[in-house]
């Protein structure tokens, strides 16, 4: 940018000097040497397109323009078109940067380095030389190069790069780290988790390098319009030139070519063709600096145009890890030792289930005090515990003349000692915080219907759906009766409105595929879900699904307001110049404003605060 700084600063004390000399040879030299320096890019890059038979383009309209603007002796406008052009396009490629700044900053994630440790020593090696498994450092201050679990150590971190969100969180060991979040004061020795190739960092770059590639219809629309608009206006130019000297008595050739070049000048489509892309790549910059990670522009028109929102369940609207609800002891039992009995019996098993209620204890289980274990598969565990024989389990181990209590909801684990019934247990899935709140933003965002499909059972889904505010549930689901509830539901959607579907699992990859857009939870979710997702979120929040449609709508409204005033100006000032009231100056400020002015506006999703 700084060549083409001194570029326009020569080219405009060039023109001054013209415009302060008197008339004559030296005069008209300074306004070739100055159309020369600001115009030389444009006229070689109209005849390579000319040589490739693709000239129908700005660069030729321009070259065209003044070209004729010199065989009519128009040397000043001639070069006042080559020097606003490239002050236009120098506040043009300005605001580009700006708009790649951000997504730039996403490859500050990509570690240079990881610190292994090879015989005793710590050796730094590449990223992709590192294998699962392998023991690494991290120093305060520094990335977490690969996505690992601490083995040693304890630190704040700070994941905002990843995930949008400032507020630093405690890691210490048994804790999992994305790479890419940041040890703010501590050293933390790590496992890695998976090759770089998989890691957080690696996926988010690939999902932003590849996200420009892709169009949207508006932008194909923008594409086709250029290459049909181009000619058009060539031959109208032409005609313009041509028709009112033959037809018009009176009419003056030097007139009416005059108008044809200012009709050529203000008809360059450089406007829509740069601020369209521009502005939403700008969205999809502003998206990721939120966690929020769109694999392409479609798939930001595809959530501004959201009607209908499907969730998985477990994993989506929940963390998919049990915890214990309720504890429901019956006469003659205490809460407590109903939970110690039950934590005991639970310690011989590796069930999550069992896992939940031993955390729920949360003291140690002392193995001195067990015996006699026998696990009946499907049904539960029977012990012995201090020489009492107790049982934890499903309904299905307490006997055939055992009836489960009406208020045993989700999942329970009931406990008998010695015979006797001493009470139940209940564990759920736990609702993820932000869930209620997602929920009813989508509705204030105008989403007709929120829905809600899990495989798990009715009255688990139930319960999280009263929990999570959604319109409809349907439980008991397999993989293709998820697909089926979806094609269903997309038969009831308005035509031109889309339906998003957010899931995690590798069950949910069919689906999320099959949706006008699949939202996948990046975090915790399977690599074949985020493979067949539109959207990724870094940070498993269904919160940032709302934050995500606001953004997209900001965006596409930028875009279209881009087209209309490019094609309101554009028009009006055509129609002036073919009447005669506009000369070239008023064509190149018109051409060369909008430009600026539409590029400019399609940095507002930059700026853009929810």
């Amino acid at each position: 940018m700084n060549k083409d700084r001194m570029k326009i600063i020569f080219g405009a004390v060039l023109f001054a000097s013209a415009w302060a000399c008197a008339e004559g040879g030296v005069r008209t030299a300074l306004f070739v040497a100055a159309y020369l320096l600001c115009g030389a890019e444009v006229l070689l890059k109209s005849v390579r397109h000319i040589l490739r038979g693709d000239f129908l383009d700005e660069n030729f309209l321009m070259a065209l323009a003044t070209a004729g603007a010199f065989a009519i002796g128009e040397y000043p406008e001639a070069a006042a078109v080559m020097l606003f052009y490239q002050t236009g396009e120098f506040f043009m490629d300005w605001a580009q940067d700006r708009s790649r700044r951000c997504v730039r900053a996403l490859m500050d994630l990509k570690p240079q380095q990881v610190r292994v440790q090879e015989g005793g020593e710590w050796k730094e090696v590449a990223p992709e030389q590192v294998a699962a498994g392998t023991i690494f450092l991290v120093k305060p201050g520094e990335r977490v190069p690969l996505d690992g679990v601490v083995l040693q150590g304890r630190a704040w971190t700070d994941a905002s790069a990843l995930t949008g969100e400032s507020l630093p969180v405690e890691v210490s060991a048994g804790a999992e780290v994305l790479s890419g979040v940041i040890s703010l004061d501590g050293a933390l020795h790590m496992r890695a988790l998976r090759p770089y190739a998989g890691s957080a960092v690696a996926r988010i770059l690939e999902l932003v390098e590849n996200a420009a590639a892709k169009k949207t219809p508006t932008e194909r629309f923008i594409t086709r319009f250029a290459r049909y608009y181009t000619p058009v206006v060539v031959i109208a130019a032409v005609l313009c030139a041509v028709l009112p000297p033959l037809l018009v008595p009176q009419a003056q050739l030097k007139d009416w070519v005059y108008r044809a070049l200012v009709f050529l000048v203000i008809s360059c489509p450089c406007a829509l063709v740069l601020s369209v892309p521009m502005g939403f790549f700008g969205g999809i910059g502003a998206a990721a600096r939120r966690g929020v990670l769109l694999k392409g522009s479609g798939s930001l028109e595809a959530l501004a145009h959201g009607e209908m929102m499907v969730f998985d369940k477990t994993g989506t609207l929940t963390t998919g890890h049990f915890a214990v609800s309720g504890i429901y002891p019956e006469e003659g039992f205490s809460a407590g030792k109903l939970l110690e009995w039950a934590a005991y019996a639970e310690s011989t098993s590796n069930h999550p289930i069992a896992a939940a209620v031993c955390k729920a204890y949360g003291q140690g289980i002392d193995h001195a005090r067990l015996g006699d274990v026998c696990e009946q598969a499907g049904c539960g565990v029977s012990v012995q515990v201090d020489g009492r024989k107790v049982f934890a389990g499903g309904a299905g181990g307490m006997g055939a003349e055992f009836k489960a209590p009406a208020g045993a909801q989700g999942t329970a684990v009931f406990v008998r000692v010695d015979g006797k019934y001493a009470g139940y247990i209940t564990l759920s899935d736990q609702l993820k915080p932000d869930t209620p709140r997602a929920v009813a933003e989508l509705k204030r965002a105008g989403f007709a219907k929120v829905v809600m499909l899990t495989g798990d059972r009715k009255s688990a889904a139930q319960a999280v759906a009263q929990q999570a505010g959604v319109d409809e549930f349907y439980a008991g689901l397999l993989p293709a009766d998820k697909v089926a509830r979806v094609e269903q539901l997309l038969k009831e959607k308005t035509p031109g409105r889309t339906l998003l579907f957010a899931g995690d699992g590798i069950n949910d990859a069919p689906v999320l595929a099959r949706a006008d857009a699949g939202i996948a939870m990046g975090a915790l979710g399977s690599d074949a879900a985020v493979e067949a997702a539109d959207v990724v979120l870094t940070d498993d929040n269904p919160a940032k699904i709302p934050q995500a449609v606001r953004l997209s709508r900001f965006t596409l409204r930028v875009v279209k307001q881009n087209i209309w005033f490019s094609l309101g100006v554009k028009a009006v000032v055509l129609a002036l110049g073919a009447a005669g009231v506009a000369n070239l100056w008023e064509a190149v400020f018109a051409d060369v404003g909008v430009s600026v002015l539409a590029v400019l506006n399609s940095l507002r999703p930059l700026a853009y605060k929810d």
